[in-house]
């Protein structure tokens, strides 16, 4: 089962016939990959039959992005975290923050433990949302599953959203066959994603076969959301509009505890570690794979000298409204927490509530004309 033909192949040729020139990248994965790793490791694969370049391809074509520190690798199964540590160990320790190979992650989905967050202001607080990604054990992941594979996931996730019932009754929409009304409906309400064009994602093979076994399914409220087969084999996402970041996080935790349930009965649960948390296709995500952001105003803060310090401060990252490539427009951000790996959900998301709350009181003072600098917190 672990053998992979074309590997064996490769190695006919000397280590510095196959070693990539790495000379011109900037990514997490260049910055650790040396010939010993390279010489180490490229014999090795999976048992799915995943090897070194496999992992590494997307940032061997992707020298680096012009806004972030992109990973420059993904995995290809859930093995491969283990099979290839000797990268990717130090890649995660690189991207999250020191993280050792025997530190244990810590996992809270009881929304319970979240301390408010009913009671951001909704006139600077536009949307809440908080999305992560789930990976289904007993298959390969997206950069490396087949179309059988594929199917199956999708077939076993529409099983399994089926069941759910109440607020999170829904429906599901698949790529592949569906009406023109309801492409134009799931565009208007932000719903679809595309076929991705982002060679980071290409590269890494994750639009093989597009769009088959790919699909959107959300409750009748549009207020949870799950992609399936993107990026990972699951995206949660629950979302609303206003400041009620306690409600979503609710919604949240009780949607994903749901789904996780009726997949274990069909003999899938999701796959988790308790080094790594849960495990998904890009090592950025690990963790929780959690990202809790709101869309809120802040004009006078955005162009405060200390904007930059006080986000890194409080943990959290800006990016645009459109997405992780964008500019702000009118003074509204996306404000996400920064970590994914080390902290569990509720930490994440308290981060983003208390944060989120003491900017829209710095932003309330500047527009008063008066100073902030008592308010600037301690780093966190």
């Amino acid at each position: 089962m672990a053998k992979n033909c074309h590997n064996d192949y490769k190695m006919k040729f000397s280590l510095d016939d196959e070693y990539p020139d790495l000379s011109l990248h900037n990514n997490h994965m260049a910055k650790v990959l040396n010939k010993e790793i390279y010489g180490k490791l490229r014999g090795k694969s999976t048992p799915s039959g995943f090897t070194l370049d496999d992992i590494i391809q997307t940032g061997v074509d992707n020298p680096g992005h012009p806004f972030i520190m992109t990973v420059g690798c993904v995995a290809g199964d859930e093995e491969s975290y283990e099979v290839f540590k000797d990268l990717l160990d130090p890649v995660i320790s690189d991207r999250h923050g020191g993280y050792k190979p025997t530190d244990k992650h810590k996992t809270d989905l009881n929304f319970e433990n979240l301390k408010g967050g009913d009671d951001l202001d909704p006139n600077y607080v536009l949307s809440s949302r908080v999305r992560t990604g789930r990976s289904i054990k007993g298959f390969t992941l997206p950069p490396h599953n087949s179309r059988g594979e594929r199917r199956t996931i999708e077939k076993l996730s529409i099983e399994a959203l089926a069941n759910l019932e109440g607020e999170l009754k829904g429906k599901y929409y698949p790529l592949t066959g569906m009406t023109d009304a309801e492409q134009e409906q799931l565009i208007a309400d932000h719903f679809l994603f595309d076929k991705p064009v982002s060679p980071l994602l290409t590269c890494a093979g994750m639009a093989r076969d597009w769009p088959d076994g790919r699909g959107i399914w959300h409750n009748d409220q549009k207020t949870f959301l799950v992609w399936v087969n993107e990026e990972d084999h699951l995206r949660v996402i629950s979302m609303q509009k206003g400041g009620n970041m306690k409600e979503v996080f609710r919604r949240f935790c009780t949607g994903l505890q749901k789904i996780e349930e009726i997949f274990k009965k069909h003999n899938h649960g999701f796959m988790w570690n308790e080094h790594l948390g849960y495990i998904l296709t890009c090592p950025s995500n690990l963790g929780t794979g959690l990202r809790g952001g709101v869309h809120v105003k802040l004009p006078k803060l955005s162009t405060h000298p200390k904007f930059e310090e006080i986000l890194t401060r409080l943990r959290l990252q800006k990016r645009g409204t459109g997405g992780v490539d964008t500019a702000s427009v009118g003074g509204v951000f996306d404000i996400s927490n920064a970590d994914r790996l080390g902290s569990s959900e509720v930490e994440q998301v308290q981060l983003v509530v208390d944060g989120v709350k003491l900017m829209v009181e710095m932003e309330k003072k500047l527009e008063k004309g008066e100073a902030i600098d008592g308010m600037i917190p301690a780093q966190k």
